[in-house]
């Protein structure tokens, strides 16, 4: 019988076998192949993962790289005031209707693409909760109290996946709402 290899990685019943991604485990054998299937070791870029977005420059460190991953990390388009997720809280914006808005308005005060969600979903809302509240007080058919409860309803569900898909998808693209959209972002450069 010849000499085994006793470094092969298929199968081993010892007792302990350290997996092999392992840095140690890794280091103390003679492979340098790299395998497709594990991804080497790379540095998180995603903002969701708690990574800087780098935008016009090389993941790999271009030139200027590291000076504009730093300014970028000072004034960062992805960063809000209680480090809660842009997507998320640009979508809540719509939720509670004016609520929700007023709320943001308040409390979030560094980040635009939310503050601008939140303005257009109070001049979205706000108009639309008091319609309704209007026509329940002077007794319109309930029909009516319907149609205007899903004009409220329906819209605000839809902007809200809309705020959350241009932050997740689209890269922070603000969908306007014609007359309203350009008075919130003029609000906001105003701010």
């Amino acid at each position: 019988m010849g000499s085994t290899n006793n470094t092969s990685h298929f199968a081993s019943f010892a007792a302990y076998t350290p997996p092999p991604d392992d840095p140690s485990y890794v280091a103390t054998t003679s492979r340098n192949t790299s395998r497709a299937w594990f991804p080497s070791q790379q540095p998180t870029t995603s903002y969701q993962s708690g990574g800087i977005p780098t935008f016009n420059t090389s993941q790999a460190g271009g030139p200027g790289a590291v000076e504009d991953a730093e300014a970028e990390a000072a004034t960062s388009m992805w960063e809000t005031r209680h480090g809660f997720r842009v997507d998320l809280l640009s979508a809540f914006a719509y939720i509670l209707g004016p609520i929700s808005a007023l709320t943001l308005l308040i409390v979030e005060t560094h980040n635009d693409f939310v503050r601008f969600h939140a303005y257009q979903s109070a001049l979205l809302t706000t108009p639309l909760v008091i319609l309704r509240i209007l026509a329940s007080l002077l007794q319109f058919p309930p029909f009516l109290r319907t149609l205007l409860t899903l004009l409220l309803v329906i819209p605000s569900l839809y902007m809200a996946w809309q705020a959350y898909i241009d932050a997740t998808r689209n890269g922070l693209v603000r969908f306007q709402i014609p007359f309203i959209g350009p008075l919130a972002e003029r609000w906001v450069y105003e701010e």
